[in-house]
């Protein structure tokens, strides 16, 4: 994740934010503690679900990308993108966040 960070205490950190902001967090699925990917899927109901993975930059800043594309997708679909990652990497972890207003800011930028 972040230089200096294991995964988990980053995971359990955007939950510690989203409870201060009044945002449901999940640790829906727990990975390897130390290096583990991260997919973030970010719901927001009625605008529909994104689901952002981890991916390198070359500055070694937190970086991520869409991967359900462009646009945000229905639940299921996000669901059926996240069953089909966990398939090929037994060491994801999938954090869920219910944002129906927009507010949560993801740690990183999106490329």
């Amino acid at each position: 994740m972040v230089m200096g960070l294991t995964t988990g205490l980053w995971v359990s950190a955007q939950v510690r934010l989203c409870d201060r902001a009044f945002i449901p967090a999940t640790v829906v699925r727990r990975g390897d503690p130390d290096a583990g990917t991260v997919l973030l899927k970010l719901n927001r109901f009625e605008a529909g679900v994104t689901v952002y993975t981890q991916t390198s930059s070359f500055d070694d800043e937190p970086a991520w990308s869409r991967g359900t594309g462009p646009n945000p997708v229905p639940e299921a679909e996000a669901d059926a993108y996240i069953a089909r990652q966990v398939a090929r990497d037994p060491d994801l972890w999938v954090l869920e966040i219910e944002d129906r207003k927009g507010v949560y800011k993801i740690d990183g930028r999106i490329v």
